[in-house]
């Protein structure tokens, strides 16, 4: 058999790791997995952003009676810049752009909906779910054009946050016909 000579074969790089697959063993070996995964919420073999979702939810309920508005609107804040770079860092060693179990831009998503629904009844806030989980998967125009175009823990974060943005948008308009 004849090889071409024109090919190198000698090409030293190494081939590309496989993608890496979330464990609670893979999530405690960094604080910031534990962060990006959304303490464990993200680790569901099932669906793990609307486990995600759900946990951002049930942590609003638990801390919104302890936080104000500013506290929240802070926390939101700090929790997209950081998330922007743990995400990212989290990706990273996962070898996967943006992987499912990364839930805390869900999180920090959910949590800016549900600081905006007022009033805060369990209905108002089940609709706000299910609004936000219908952009967050679905990903229509242009919430897909930033999941496709931005890159790292930005592009991870990002998507969610125009997710809230659309939701918002909807409850806002659903409001103004009643």
């Amino acid at each position: 058999m004849q090889t071409d000579p024109t090919i190198d074969t000698l090409d030293d790089t190494p081939p590309p790791k496989p993608p890496r697959r979330t464990s609670a063993r893979f999530m405690l070996s960094h604080p910031l997995h534990i962060l990006s995964l959304g303490f464990g919420s993200g680790l569901s073999p099932i669906a793990p952003g609307t486990v995600g979702t759900l946990f951002a939810w049930v942590s609003f309920v638990v801390f919104n009676p302890h936080l104000t508005v500013a506290e929240w609107a802070v926390l939101i804040t700090v929790g997209f810049v950081t998330g922007c770079w743990f995400c990212g860092f989290t990706a990273k060693k996962m070898g996967i752009a943006d992987p499912s179990p990364v839930v805390w831009d869900e999180i920090i998503a959910f949590w800016l909906v549900l600081l905006f629904v007022t009033p805060a009844t369990f209905t108002g806030q089940l609709w706000a779910f299910i609004v936000f989980r219908f952009f967050d998967m679905v990903k229509p125009p242009p919430i897909r054009y930033f999941d496709r175009q931005l890159k790292g823990g930005f592009g991870i974060m990002f998507d969610d946050i125009a997710a809230a943005f659309f939701t918002l948008l909807v409850i806002a308009l659903w409001r103004m016909t009643i």
